[in-house]
């Protein structure tokens, strides 16, 4: 006997809902005890009306009981099963609202899923965009210091900054020629495009900045000495990118050029990240490798910095000091004391 849909459970109780359990007398019960009462009252009516036979013995009395209890142990079998009936109806509805309550959450599941998949492949793919930008960004400021570093080139803008061989340790051409002395100079544009590194892949002005300033051996010195700090500064987490210093005016940085050092020129050290400059200073203490890296990074700059300065607008100077490189300098030379 099947039920509707309206008379089964709720499938959103699922493996909780339970069968109600028959409790109390039902219609059932009831007629089954009238017809007891009935039958009791006619056999004992039946007994009192008929004469009392003579002679019936021990059958008699066998077949009086069976007349008299025979009937209603059956009328009480019938209705036990028909109870027994009733409570496997019930137990089959609750195994079906069951059913029913898995069907739905798997279908909901499956609709959840569908629904999630665009936005999971979203993230994946930001991700993969983040970890490409990582490996281009560690790849720019890599150590190696190879041959492949320098390509040829043989375009260049007008020359901003004298160049300086010495014939000690420059190979000469013929007739006493420096081999540099043919190369022209790094133009002061193509220097500051360098020291911010490439942005990525695609930046070729970046990379062929670079590859300029790598031709240079002054500038040479300087992105090298850069590369090795924001290296190591990465393994500490932080990133050039992620500061974001104070703008010092041109004025500060000529006088650090012209040999100012102390609160004169405090205003270069615009770096006021607590957490980065914990960082770099508990590793200056603690690994000589990073101190002698970060004390040898300060003196190429200042170094170079010298030189670039006096050909160097005020637009320039200001430019210079929002690359990676100078906010490496401003970093380093909060933590050793330069600006104190």
């Amino acid at each position: 006997m099947g039920m509707t849909d309206d008379e089964r459970p709720k499938p959103g109780l699922g493996v909780f809902l339970r069968a109600d359990e028959p409790t109390g007398l039902g219609a059932t019960e009831l007629v089954a005890a009238g017809l007891a009462v009935v039958w009791v009252v006619a056999v004992i009516a039946y007994a009192l009306v008929s004469p009392p036979s003579d002679g019936a013995g021990l059958l008699g009395l066998v077949m009086t009981l069976l007349v008299v209890f025979l009937p209603l142990a059956l009328i009480w079998a019938a209705v036990t099963t028909l109870r027994s009936v009733r409570v496997l109806r019930a137990e089959a509805a609750r195994l079906q609202a069951t059913v029913d309550a898995m069907r739905n959450a798997y279908l909901v599941g499956q609709q959840s899923a569908a629904s999630m998949k665009p936005v999971v492949e979203q993230r994946l793919d930001e991700i993969a965009a983040v970890t490409k930008e990582a490996g281009v960004a560690l790849a720019s400021f890599q150590t190696r210091r190879d041959g492949s570093l320098t390509v040829p080139s043989a375009d260049r803008k007008a020359a901003l900054v004298a160049p300086k061989p010495s014939a000690d340790d420059e190979p000469t051409l013929a007739l006493g020629t420096p081999a540099d002395a043919l190369r022209p100079p790094l133009a002061v544009a193509d220097f500051i495009r360098a020291m911010n590194f490439p942005e990525g892949p695609d930046d070729k002005a970046g990379f062929r900045a670079l590859r300029l300033a790598l031709e240079d051996r002054s500038a040479a010195k300087l992105v090298r000495a850069a590369q090795d700090v924001l290296t190591l500064l990465s393994q500490e987490g932080i990133y050039m990118d992620d500061l974001r210093p104070e703008r010092a005016r041109p004025e500060l940085w000529r006088k650090f050029a012209a040999g100012e050092r102390g609160r004169a020129i405090a205003g270069l050290g615009g770096i006021r990240d607590r957490s980065s400059l914990a960082l770099t200073a508990g590793r200056m203490r603690e690994d000589p490798v990073f101190r002698d890296a970060g004390h040898h990074f300060l003196r190429t700059f200042d170094k170079v910095f010298q030189e670039v300065e006096p050909n160097a607008s005020d637009s320039d100077l200001a430019e210079l000091g929002d690359t990676r490189t100078a906010r490496a300098f401003m970093l380093f030379g909060r933590v050793t004391g330069t600006f104190d």
